[in-house]
């Protein structure tokens, strides 16, 4: 499966496959050799890409192919899957179709549904539901478990995925997400109010240094990815603001953590501290309105909107676009009628 420079896919933990204790009398050597001679099947460049992606730790932290070991050093591979592999049950599970050709289908995710099997999620994935409904999706060795899929949204975000029904359209469209010229626009609810009406956030995202199974950003560039994330004001409610994101790269939670970094949590997002009151007043009766929203919709308020793509096949453009899902529309219209009434 093709690595995106703007993440195709990447999961939301990583898995320990292997752990070395260095020994004692080990001479400095760079990590590279180091565990070529340790790892079956493993190529030293497979081991520096690994290297690249942060998935070779040392003592906790990753590290880069030039690293050299020392004596007691405890060294893990991790990676994306988790150690066995993971068959995929066909499951008869509804899927909401944009658009289907022989060459690819668009699908309208719900939040709450998982992307691809993973530790905890073996069934009731959106790829158990494609295995049942289409037969034969490509796939290659680095993506067994994800047959079809060139990129991947959260469990809890909703909206739009284009999905590879021939080996052709999956190379192409893996090619177009590694150069960057697929279209992708997000609406996202945040905390705060933004002082412009459009700017550019821009910071290496990678996972914490502190909490592996989250992301960061390393603003310095030392570690992470470079990452950039658009955003547009569409409408501004005080203590909220629903805004348009385009992503310029896809990282793994890049919109959610970004908009973080620069004040703005998303609305109920739980992982980076979107679940509670940031903005507003102390008064009983707005603590009230915000439990209300964040039960009305219980996660992120993220939504992939809108997706471009040139068609594999035709070579002509595709545009897609998905209306908010119920449980966010209608948190947007609680907060158009909340300030209605705080204005009067």
């Amino acid at each position: 499966m093709q690595n995106e420079e703007g993440e195709v896919i990447e999961q939301d933990e990583l898995f320990e496959h292997y752990r070395f204790t260095v020994d004692k009398g080990q001479s400095l050597l760079r990590i590279d050799k180091f565990l070529m001679n340790r790892l079956e099947h493993s190529s030293r460049n497979k081991i520096q890409q690994a290297c690249d992606a942060d998935c070779i730790l040392v003592n906790g932290k990753a590290v880069k192919s030039s690293y050299k070991v020392k004596p007691m050093d405890e060294i893990q591979v991790v990676l994306p899957e988790p150690v066995r592999d993971i068959e995929l049950i066909p499951q008869d599970i509804p899927i909401d179709i944009v658009y289907e050709d022989d060459d690819l289908v668009v699908i309208n995710k719900p939040a709450g549904m998982v992307v691809h099997p993973a530790y905890g999620n073996y069934s009731g994935t959106l790829m158990n539901a494609l295995v049942f409904h289409f037969q034969n999706l490509p796939q290659n060795e680095s993506n067994r478990s994800r047959p079809g899929l060139v990129h991947r949204i959260d469990k809890n975000t909703s909206g739009l995925l284009v999905i590879a029904k021939s080996e052709n359209a999956m190379t192409a469209l893996a090619k177009e997400f590694f150069d960057r010229t697929i279209e992708r626009k997000y609406s996202a609810l945040v905390w705060g109010d933004f002082k412009e009406d459009e700017g550019t956030i821009i910071g290496n995202v990678g996972r914490s240094l502190k909490d592996r199974k989250i992301m960061d950003v390393f603003p310095s560039g030392e570690h992470g990815k470079h990452a950039v994330t658009h955003y547009k004001v569409v409408e501004r409610f005080g203590y909220v603001t629903l805004i348009e994101c385009k992503l310029e790269t896809g990282r793994t939670h890049q919109i959610r953590v970004h908009m973080k970094f620069a004040g703005h949590p998303l609305f109920n997002d739980e992982t980076y501290g979107g679940n509670r009151i940031l903005k507003g007043t102390t008064f009983t009766r707005y603590k009230q309105f915000i439990d209300n929203c964040f039960e009305l919709l219980p996660r992120q308020a993220l939504h992939a909107q809108t997706l471009g793509f040139i068609h594999p096949t035709t070579k002509e453009k595709m545009f897609f676009e998905c209306p908010l899902p119920e449980d966010f529309s209608n948190v947007i219209e609680k907060w158009r009628n909340y300030v209605k009434y705080v204005k009067e």
